[in-house]
């Protein structure tokens, strides 16, 4: 993976503006977070007795992106991209031979796809559902902001334990 750069969210702009921006930023982390490392230390479960690696991390967000934009959002009928050993169990976190050049290639696939699921959307104010649950694009925005913001605190301390790298 070549050196990503960060683009800095806008200090002045509109709600959907900076709540994309922000999204972009945590995913630029994430991915900053995995620059530079092998296969065995994207692999690695650094922080035992956690299953977490920083592989597994990009193949979950996979799966979120994919559910939160195309099945809720924009009611998609799509599987989990790698297929469940069996019912319960998360084949995301399952990285002993995973390939990270297949994990990086479909996530940057599903964040674009959130992209343009986002641009496509009239408003914040759209809604998709979960069953009964429904969910506005802001609430979605603001939840995926979240969900990579806790996963890329995680990251930080994984990569800590890899190869020392530190930083924000």
């Amino acid at each position: 993976m070549q050196d990503h750069e960060r683009t800095q969210p806008p200090w002045i702009a509109d709600e959907r503006a900076s709540l994309t921006a922000f999204l972009q930023y945590q995913r630029d982390t994430l991915e900053m977070k995995c620059t530079g490392l092998t296969t065995e230390q994207l692999r690695k479960k650094a922080v035992p007795p956690s299953e977490l690696s920083l592989l597994g991390l990009v193949r979950h967000l996979v799966e979120v992106e994919r559910g939160w934009f195309r099945k809720i959002l924009n009611d998609e009928n799509v599987q989990p991209y790698w297929p469940r050993p069996e019912p319960g169990l998360f084949s995301e976190w399952d990285v002993d031979s995973a390939d990270p050049d297949e994990a990086f290639r479909v996530w940057h696939e599903e964040c674009a796809r959130s992209r343009a699921i986002v641009d496509a959307a009239g408003s914040l104010n759209d809604t998709g559902h979960y069953g009964d649950e429904v969910y506005s694009l802001r609430y979605i925005l603001t939840h995926m902001i979240e969900e990579y913001a806790r996963h890329n605190g995680q990251a930080d301390l994984l990569r800590e334990c890899i190869d020392g790298t530190t930083g924000e």
